[in-house]
């Protein structure tokens, strides 16, 4: 105590390889909630690293322009739910 996660936004994403990603994320949702954390559920961010084109660069760096429009979607809808979370 004191629950320091308790009512903060949350989302999630990933990159894995096949339906581990997807798996992980469900997971954690489950973890979230015992916990008091308020997940975005839309939009939904994961993705498969490994598949071409490469998403990463050799620095492991996010390169992949659409992957990184829909990154920021996610990052968009966090920070509109943190606000409405806290009431502004």
């Amino acid at each position: 105590p004191p629950n320091v996660w308790a009512d903060k936004a949350a989302a999630i994403v990933s990159s894995a390889g096949g339906s581990g990603g997807r798996r992980a994320q469900h997971h954690l949702r489950q973890i979230g909630v015992f916990v008091d954390l308020h997940f975005i559920n839309k939009p939904e961010f994961s993705i498969n690293g490994h598949e071409l084109p490469t998403k990463f660069d050799s620095e492991g760096n996010l390169v992949d322009p659409e992957t990184k429009e829909r990154l920021k979607k996610v990052l968009q809808a966090l920070q509109a739910f943190t606000l409405r979370l806290q009431g502004r």
